[in-house]
């Protein structure tokens, strides 16, 4: 019973630790996109995702070293672990949600959705959004680690390099998501979601216990022997969907902060504008409306590829659920650009007529 408690209220204390780095290491602050309705003055936001990251993994081995807990705690608890953050992410939500005012939706959809879009706290020292990313990128890595240590304690120097391959291919994820963090305040999440159980239970238990649904399936098996061929093919899988992700995402940032700037020194932007908008269309942009969602699939792909498993059926949750999620917000994103940009986003879709996939989709 100890051990159950121990493990559900890992995740509240790790949690709670993350939120202290985060106030009392050092800082970038950066304005972002959204504007602040009462000012119409940009936000601005503290970063500083991979000094926290930077700081949780030391503190990981150090107790690791010192045998205070195994290398694999995490990995042990998992089940309390998993339980432990389900009833934080909906207490979290339900306190994001019931302390801000009705949008008159129906209590469920608010409670899903969330009802405002942007909270700070500790005088605008924490954003609710930006800390929810970190949580569940600085909880994925850990998890990360103690699963990868729970394989190589059980199979020793028998170990999968599939594993291995799979969790540093995760962790540049992770470190890349915390790295550009300033690029993400110019992505949808930030400007377009509201802070409720989709955001809040999602960052604190889907985001850190779900995607590496991998893991919970073959840290327990031995190596499958995968030829080093086809890791190097599937690594290139992952790292040809992050060129797309990271490219696009930048290539806008780039756009939205300096317009006239070139991403990588050649790749000058090209844009549709009406005097009051503009959209890119050069470079990814070029290539679908959304290109940026076919990398994120492409690298759980790879991901999901690398572990050398792919009868396992649960193994493919991962990148079907950024299926699932991408689709619909394809759609919405394509609705809420109709209805803002008119007869300019009529002229994009003939400009770029695939949405996702080129000369597909």
């Amino acid at each position: 019973m100890m051990d159950f408690i121990a493990g559900f209220f890992a995740p509240w204390i790790i949690s709670a630790l993350i939120l202290v780095l985060h106030l009392a290491l050092p800082a970038r602050k950066v304005k972002g996109y959204v504007h602040d309705p009462l000012t119409n003055k940009p936000l601005e936001y503290r970063l500083n995702g991979p000094l926290v990251l930077g700081a949780l993994v030391l503190l990981w081995v150090v107790v690791g070293r010192t045998g205070v807990f195994a290398w694999d705690w995490l990995y042990v608890h998992r089940w309390s672990g998993l339980a432990g953050s389900c009833v934080l992410g909906l207490l979290f939500s339900l306190d994001m949600v019931l302390s801000a005012q009705s949008t008159g939706r129906p209590f469920l959809a608010d409670l899903y959705l969330g009802r405002s879009q942007n909270r700070q706290f500790f005088n605008a020292r924490v954003d609710a959004k930006m800390f929810l990313y970190l949580v569940g990128a600085a909880m994925l890595a850990l998890n990360l680690l103690s699963f990868l240590a729970h394989h190589v304690l059980t199979f020793g120097s028998s170990f999968s390099p599939g594993v291995l391959l799979y969790c540093i291919l995760f962790f540049w994820f992770v470190l890349d998501y915390l790295v550009f963090e300033t690029v993400h305040l110019y992505t949808y999440d930030i400007f377009a979601e509201r802070v409720g159980f989709k955001l809040g239970w999602g960052c604190f238990t889907f985001y850190p216990y779900f995607y590496l649904v991998g893991l919970w399936v073959t840290a327990d098996l031995p190596d499958p022997h995968t030829s080093t061929w086809l890791l190097a093919v599937f690594a290139i899988v992952f790292f040809a969907g992050w060129t797309l992700s990271r490219g696009a995402n930048m290539q806008k940032y780039f756009f939205k902060t300096e317009p006239q700037r070139a991403l990588l020194g050649f790749m000058k932007p090209k844009a549709l504008s009406d005097e009051k908008n503009a959209l890119l269309y050069s470079g990814f942009w070029a290539v679908s409306r959304h290109v940026n969602y076919l990398g994120e699939i492409l690298m759980a792909t790879g991901l999901t590829l690398v572990l050398g498993r792919p009868g396992l059926w649960a193994i493919w949750l991962y990148p079907l659920y950024y299926v699932a999620l991408l689709l619909p917000r394809e759609r919405a994103d394509e609705r809420r650009c109709a209805a803002k940009y008119g007869a300019l986003w009529t002229e994009y879709e003939r400009r770029v007529p695939r949405r996702i996939v080129p000369w597909v989709y």
